[in-house]
């Protein structure tokens, strides 16, 4: 399945510590960027839109994928959460670090006809 299009986000958890929120940002930041219309485009419903959506927070296993999921109005999207983004402690030396969360979200379509 080729790729089409791949839009970037980066999103923050300031004080939180909360990096699904930070990851959701990052999302958002990314779907904000994209104005193009690739299903009309190619003759698709928006539904039938594969989003691979890549990841890199400091905590992988800190991030609530069901979650994330709420945030896509349509189409079916697969989550690829590494080790990445950045923590930085805070300034006072306790509390929550803030969390930056770096997001790659992929758009393709099964281009391949009906057999």
């Amino acid at each position: 399945m080729p790729r089409l299009i791949t839009e970037f986000g980066i999103g923050t958890s300031l004080r939180r510590g909360d990096y699904t929120e930070a990851v959701k940002r990052g999302i958002k930041d990314a779907l904000w960027h994209n104005s193009i219309n690739l299903a009309e485009l190619f003759g698709f419903e928006k539904t039938d839109m594969r989003i691979r959506v890549d990841v890199g927070v400091q905590n992988p296993g800190a991030v609530e994928i069901a979650e994330l999921e709420k945030v896509f109005p349509y189409g079916q999207t697969e989550f690829h959460v590494t080790t990445g983004g950045l923590d930085i402690p805070r300034p006072e030396g306790s509390g929550n670090p803030t969390i930056i969360a770096n997001v790659a979200l992929s758009v393709s379509f099964d281009m391949e006809p009906a057999q």
